[in-house]
């Protein structure tokens, strides 16, 4: 695999976490310009369509500035477990024992 090869399977992979994170070019353009990213908005876009090739820092500043937007997202609900549920029952039970014994005088 030569430089370009590596390039272009690094911007696929940066652009399949930007749409699977729902993260628009320009949000991560402007993260990306903040770490002092040196190409424009244009290129940053040829380069995740595989039309131009950025050089190795460039395109290390553009992934840290689409997984710090990722990790700013809200984390998704999770499916819970049989355990999780019960526990988490118990749990609510408890809280609201504690809460009506407190009310007491």
């Amino acid at each position: 695999m030569d430089a370009f090869d590596e390039s272009n399977v690094h911007a696929q992979a940066i652009r399949e976490a930007m749409e699977e994170s729902g993260i628009p070019l320009d949000e991560a353009w402007m993260r990306y310009f903040s770490f002092t990213g040196t190409a424009g908005e244009y290129e940053i876009d040829a380069y995740l369509n595989g039309s131009l090739e950025l050089p190795a820092y460039e395109r290390d500043l553009l992934a840290h500035a689409v997984n710090e937007l990722i990790d700013e997202l809200p984390s998704r609900r999770k499916a819970p477990y049989s355990d999780d549920e019960t526990n988490a029952s118990a749990e609510r039970e408890r809280s609201q024992e504690d809460s009506a014994s407190e009310d007491r005088p």
